[in-house]
This record gives C-alpha cells, structure tokens and sequence, in this order.
C-alpha cells in the first residue's frame, strides 16, 4: 500500500448531531483531550467565569453558552487522524448542521439520558437518513438520574425508525453509574472518577468473577446478569454491513463530563467506521481514492480573526491529495486558481498546511469568489459534486442601517454574512439597496446578524419585523427571459415579489392558502420550494 493510500485509509470525517444541552459539545472537547490536541477541557456553561468550549470560538457562542456556528477540528488519536464537525444545537441554526452534514462520513448523535430523544435530534436524524451515513448513538449523561436503558432504545428504534445494537450497557445511573459492560468482549469495566484528567480510571473485570459483586455491590451484579441474560434474548444481531448504510445504530452509554464511557466509545466508533466515502457528481461517483485532487465548499465564515477582515471557505477534500500553491480548477468560475495559504482549524485557531487528503477538511482565504456548494478540482477535470440544498426561511425583517453615513459598511456586512449561508437576503426588484429584507431559518439568526453587524461593522441596525412565512422560487424555462414585473402577475395583499442578490426571482408569502391562490390564477407560473445555491 502506498503511503499516499494509507493517509487516506487512517482518516475519519464524522460529524456530531445532538438537541441543544445533551452534551454534544462537552463529548467532543473530551475527544480532543483523549487526541492531546488540548491540555483541559472547557466545559460549555453560560457563566462568565467558567471556560469556553474551544469548538465555541465566536464572541456570542462564549456569551449565551451556546454553539451557532458549526466548528471544525482536527486530532490525531492512535494512528487515525480524525476530523470533528460539530453543529450547532439550536433549531434556530439547523441550516448550518444540515450543511455541514453534508460533509461528513458518518454522525454521533448525543442523546440525553433524562430526555431521550428530542425534537431536533428527529430533524437531524431525517438529514442523516436521506443520506444513509452511519449513526452512532451515544447517550450521556449517565451521572445524572436517567431513564430505563431498555425504554431508551425502544424509543430510538420507535421515534427514529431505525434499528438499535447496544454495544455497551450502563450499571446504574446517577451517583450509582459505576461503569458499563461491554458486549462484545464480554467484560465489565469499572469506572473511578479522575477529574479532569484524560481517562477516567478503568478496571476490567469478567461478569461471573465473584470480585464483581465486591466492587459494584450483590444487587447491581445481579441486576446486571438479568439484564445480559436479556439483552442478549431479545436485541437483534450486530451487522457492521446495516450499520454503515444506517439502518443500524450501534448505542453506547456514558458520561461525558466525568469521562465514563467515553475512550471505549471513541475506540470501538473507529473501529466501525470507514476510510472516507466517495460522492456523487450528476452520473459520476468520485472515489476518495482516485488520484486526481477535488473537493466541494460547504461553509463560508468571514471576519474568523477580527483584525484582518478575512473570509474563509471550508471546503471538504473527496479524492486525492490537495498540495499547497498547485493549480485547481475552479468549476463554477471556469477558470484555474491558486489557493492560497491553506489552512487546518482548530474551530478558530489556524495551522497553515502544506498538503491535506481526501477526508480532511481545510480552509482556505476566500476574496469573495466561493459559493456554498462549489467544486474544486484538478485542471482538466469539469464534473460538480451535486448541489448542497437551500431551505426557505420562515422569518423575515426588513433591516437598514440607523445611521446612512455607513450604509457602505451595512451593504457590506450583510452580503458577506448572506453568504457564509446564515441568512438569506433579498430585495425588492427596480429600488434602491437602502433596505434589505433578510429571511432566517429561525429568529435566533437575527440576533447574531445584529451582533455581528455590530461587533465586526460596527453597523447599528433597524429592523422591522415583515408578515410572511413562507418562500417560493420562480422557476424560469428559458434562462434568458427578461425578469417578470410585479404588475404582470395576480397577488394577493398578503404576497410579494422580490429578488436575491444574483437577480433570481421569488415570492413572500404570509400563508399557504395565498400560494395556492397565486398558483391558480397566474397560469404557467412555476414555483419551487427549494433553491440552488444563493449567492
């Protein structure tokens, strides 16, 4: 094997999918910790005092103890080289999670073992499922009071619609959560606290050692047996084949803030996941490991370091070897580029890179070229990896800057923040650009929109929040037809047309029975729910 087949043999992509609070972001800062990429691990909580995650980089996400934005990291961890995505939590900011999976090879869903399955986590899990990528299931939180394992994975096969295979099962809960055991070498392994350090200490011990009962107590060991007895009865078989196209969820139990589970967890998920997995491009299936380089741009964040003004476009590597200062070709531009400065993240720290595989994730400086859903690819090559969705928003407001000497500086702020993906800006065909209308996914969105606009443009902002919940593509036949005036089209008082920054053509409208009404009385009219790219 060669050693450019072997880089790209030891990487795994996965990205971590959880409802806000289940613990997502302090399982993945304990990842890191078991990687040696950070010395302590900042638990995430909404106090000034505590420390910040490191995944939780932005002045906000510090602030309200919440992750916004998803993060990128990378870690070596014995012998893998393995690149974390992790999303935010918060409904609000699920179009980001929604491309970011897009990304990834496989999903860690953290469940809370109090809670079960959530609201968001469902949302995340169709995501998951329309592209059939591996979910693992951890469910946290054990240290605290926890409900039946057994109702657990019967609520997971029943809400999500998809086979579960405890590969571990927890003894106890709460202040009684000793340890797990794990099924398929059919040992015991006893947990003591070990702080902050790397590892919770562990002994392993065989379920029948007479020992056992002398370290977790006659009733646990007991309790233990009945439930292996059980388990082993009634669960379905293991089929590594069914997990990797997942219809099949392998479910561990621990705690990640006091470390219980999560080593074992982290080993046995490398063991079960693959190398990186190839992409579609329309009738092509680009393999990881074919020779050529290519790569597609799945997020956009400007302003990363305040003082340079900088944007940068995360770009996910699906074939080959990227080099550094090689020339690629840029498809939707149709012409050859440098990349310059090439960057490895550690959600906001930076490692310039030399060279990255297929798997990795890297950053490179954007001048404002990029769009979400780009292909990148070696010069004679010309296929694109098929689009990244665009959800309609549900909220919109017309926004403006209070004061009209720094309308540069607004106009600005709001189009590259549009498009890094966070929201989607519009406005109202044949005006000027004094107003902009901004659509979100959810209203969390306009609050770091004026945060941002703020902090890094030093922009205050008026708003004015607009009636309509729902968004319409009008879908043209002919490219080159002029655009349609408002005055050629029948609409309702509670409908209006507008049109995003590359002059496509939409409409806002406050209810379902409008759409219908305009669908029925402007005959030929074609309307789609979703976009292409938008910037």
């Amino acid at each position: 094997m060669s050693s450019y087949e072997s880089e790209i043999k030891r990487r795994r992509t996965f990205a971590i999918i959880s409802h806000p609070d289940a613990g997502k972001t302090t399982l993945t800062e304990k990842f890191l910790l078991y990687g040696g990429a950070i010395a302590q691990a900042g638990q995430v909580k909404g106090k000034k005092n505590t420390r910040a995650a490191t995944s939780d980089w932005m002045e906000i996400e510090k602030q309200r103890g919440i992750s916004v934005t998803s993060s990128v990291m990378q870690f070596q961890y014995e012998g893998f080289c393995i690149n974390i995505l992790d999303t935010p939590g918060h409904q609000d900011f699920s179009e980001d999670t929604y491309r970011t999976l897009m990304a990834a090879d496989s999903a860690v869903m953290v469940i809370d073992a109090a809670k079960g399955v959530e609201a968001q986590t469902r949302k995340l899990f169709k995501v998951c499922a329309m592209r059939d990528i591996p979910i693992f299931t951890f469910i946290n939180k054990m240290d605290r009071e926890a409900r039946d394992p057994f109702e657990l994975c019967e609520e997971l096969e029943k809400e999500l619609g998809i086979d579960t295979y405890a590969i571990n099962w927890p003894i106890g809960c709460g202040k009684e959560f000793q340890g797990v055991y794990d099924r398929q070498n059919r040992k015991v392994i006893h947990f003591t606290s070990n702080t902050n350090a790397k590892a919770a200490t562990a002994t392993e011990i065989e379920p029948d050692d007479p020992a056992l009962a002398d370290l977790i107590g006659q009733g646990k060991r007991d309790q233990l047996v009945d439930e292996i007895e059980l388990l082993d009865g009634a669960s379905c078989e293991f089929d590594l084949d069914r997990v990797r196209h997942g219809k099949l969820s392998p479910v561990f139990f621990g705690s990640a803030l006091t470390n219980f589970g999560v080593e074992p967890f982290l080993e046995a998920f490398l063991r079960m996941t693959t190398a990186p997995l190839p992409r579609k491009a329309g009738d092509e299936v680009i393999d990881s490991f074919e020779d050529s380089f290519s790569a597609f741009v799945f997020k956009i964040q400007a302003n990363m370091n305040k003082a340079h003004r900088d944007r940068i476009a995360f770009m996910r590597v699906v074939s080959g070897k990227f080099e550094a200062d090689k020339e690629v070709y840029h498809v939707q531009e149709g012409k050859k580029i440098r990349l310059s400065r090439p960057q490895q993240l550690m959600a906001a720290e930076r490692e310039i890179i030399e060279e990255a595989y297929a798997g990795d994730i890297i950053g490179v400086f954007d001048p404002g070229i990029f769009s979400i859903g780009d292909t990148l690819c070696a010069p004679g090559k010309k296929f694109r990896f098929d689009p990244i969705p665009t959800f309609a928003p549900e909220h919109f407001q017309r926004i403006r800057s209070v004061d009209t000497m720094k309308r540069k500086q607004f106009l600005k702020g709001v189009e590259q923040i549009a498009q890094e993906g966070a929201i989607q800006i519009f406005k109202t065909p044949y005006t000027g650009m004094e107003e902009v209308i901004v659509g979100v996914v959810g209203t969390l969105q306009f609050d770091v929109l004026e945060y941002r606009l703020r902090s890094e443009y030093n922009v205050e902002l008026y708003k004015e929040g607009l009636p309509y919940e729902y968004l319409r593509w009008i879908v043209k036949e002919d490219e080159d037809a002029p655009p349609i005036k408002e005055d050629e089209l029948l609409l309702p008082n509670d409908a209006k047309l507008v049109e995003d920054y590359k002059g496509n053509q939409l409409l806002l409208f406050s209810s379902q029975w409008s759409i219908q009404w305009v669908q029925e009385r402007n005959k030929g009219l074609v309307l789609a729910e979703f976009g292409g790219a938008r910037f």
